[in-house]
């Protein structure tokens, strides 16, 4: 990875608004191609409001955002743009969110089909794949409803990948899964850092996050109050609230 790379995510004074609330505040990233960047701070930090930025899911106020050679406008104002970047970049979120009526392999071919146009041979073959990669070839012909949380998750991110995505989001992806069922949906996302997937993760599985990052962002009240690899904010951080929000989430 060097910094002579055109960065796939550019953001420039950000600053989000709910009302009078400022949720983001003076935001200033840049990403990547292949880089893991995990989003951590404490609920209510503005870190997913920050990633779901990045795709248009929310509207930013003012400054300015690129993602991979499009720019997004605030308050909304870029539909074209926003339409390519929701086809490259992939997210998987908290909840599920699958077709309860289609089963495994519809959920992740539909998009394949419907917004790049491709055949259902196509679009099978390379649904088949990915449900191999992230171990579960086998549940293909089966409903979300007869699959446990972790398999579930783990359509959810086939279907992302199967649109072939130049940048992943990850909002919490583990928060709704049971203890047990944690590790599978990490393992799988490991493999994809593995694989160079260029990442932008919100997580409060810190050891994780420690092994997989490049980089870290400790978000605090809607700002970037530090920022570094892993070994710089977990072993040595700078910023007192981060040294705090690390003793809070360590400690266990």
């Amino acid at each position: 990875m060097t910094s002579t790379q055109t960065p796939i995510v550019r953001m420039q004074k950000l600053h989000k608004h709910f009302g009078s609330l400022h949720v983001l505040k003076d935001i200033d990233l840049e990403i990547v191609p292949g880089e893991v960047v995990v989003v951590i701070g404490a609920s209510g930090s503005g870190k997913s409001t920050l990633i779901r930025c990045i795709n248009g899911l929310e509207e930013f106020q003012s400054g300015s955002l690129d993602v991979d050679g499009n720019t997004l406008l605030p308050n909304g104002k870029s539909s074209q743009a926003l339409q390519t970047i929701r086809t490259e970049v992939g997210m998987v979120f908290q909840q599920f969110n699958l077709f309860p009526h289609l089963s495994v392999l519809d959920n992740v071919t539909l998009a394949p089909m419907k917004v790049r146009g491709w055949s259902r041979q196509d679009a099978e073959e390379t649904a088949k794949r990915l449900l191999d990669r992230v171990g579960i070839a086998d549940q293909a012909n089966k409903y979300p409803s007869q699959l446990s949380g972790g398999q579930q998750q783990r359509v959810a991110l086939a279907r992302a990948l199967a649109m072939e995505p130049r940048l992943m989001l990850f909002d919490e992806p583990t928060s709704a899964l049971d203890p047990e069922m944690i590790g599978e949906v990490l393992d799988a996302m490991r493999e994809l850092a593995k694989e160079g997937m260029t990442m932008v993760i919100v997580t409060h599985e810190m050891g994780f996050a420690r092994e997989v990052a490049d980089s870290i962002i400790f978000i605090h009240k809607g700002e970037i109050a530090e920022q570094g690899t892993p070994e710089q904010l977990f072993d040595s951080p700078q910023h007192e609230r981060t040294q705090s929000f690390l003793a809070r989430v360590l400690k266990h």
